[in-house]
């Protein structure tokens, strides 16, 4: 079984990456910049890296064609923006979604084909607990994956007949590169707003994206990994 996850140099990605690996699946990733960490995962999991950057169409294109079909596919690249509305550039918003819901879309066709005419596969994308509920200072965010979450379930119905399940995580705080900037105070209090104490690791999200890869009769589903802050 090969499963292709992208944004697997780090954080979710990158848990994603281990845990795949671990119980035998052949495991590509995309990523977009950091050589390095891409690598370190590479080399510790025995997974195939393949630079591309999720908002270019025809890299991924490129990227995804090299590489044997897949049998599922983890859309877990993303980037977010801090601040108010008013402080957001066109350009900066622009991005947020190129690379947040864009990316989604060139990774899924670029897959398709393959799992069509397979009549089968598993694809599951990457929200947020703010795509459910919105949060203040993250407009911009809070829409693009508000937007993965539409887009996911809108797939799921489109190719279910085809035998392909569509499925979405909702992460809340997780301790990755994303939230490093918001310091130990801050973080602190997220824990404690959390109902089971902790902020969340990138293997808690990484083993609920296993579990959907692996659930033969779900899909179009929204898995919140948010320790109850969101319910």
């Amino acid at each position: 079984m090969h499963i292709i996850v992208t944004g697997g140099s780090r954080g979710i990605g990158a848990a994603v990456v281990r845990r795949l690996a671990a119980r035998g699946n052949r495991v590509s990733f995309l990523y977009a910049a950091r050589e390095d960490a891409a690598a370190a995962v590479a080399e510790a999991t025995g997974a195939e890296a393949v630079r591309a950057d999720v908002a270019d169409g025809a890299a991924v294109r490129a990227a995804i064609g090299r590489l044997p079909p897949a049998d599922g596919l983890v859309c877990c690249a993303g980037i977010a923006h801090y601040g108010l509305i008013s402080q957001i550039s066109e350009a900066e918003w622009d991005r947020l979604f190129a690379v947040n819901v864009r990316g989604i879309y060139h990774c899924v066709n670029a897959v398709l084909p393959a799992m069509l005419a397979r009549q089968g596969g598993a694809i599951v994308t990457v929200s947020s607990m703010w795509g459910q509920v919105g949060a203040s200072c993250e407009a911009c965010y809070s829409a693009t994956k508000g937007a993965v979450i539409a887009l996911t379930k809108a797939l799921a119905k489109e190719l279910g007949p085809s035998g392909i399940r569509v499925n979405c995580v909702a992460p809340g705080v997780i301790e990755t590169d994303m939230v490093a900037g918001l310091g130990p105070e801050t973080m602190a209090e997220l824990a404690a707003e959390t109902p089971l104490g902790r902020n969340g690791t990138p293997d808690d999200a990484a083993r609920a994206i296993v579990s959907l890869l692996d659930a033969p009769f779900v899909t179009g589903q929204v898995l919140g990994v948010s320790g109850g802050f969101v319910v």
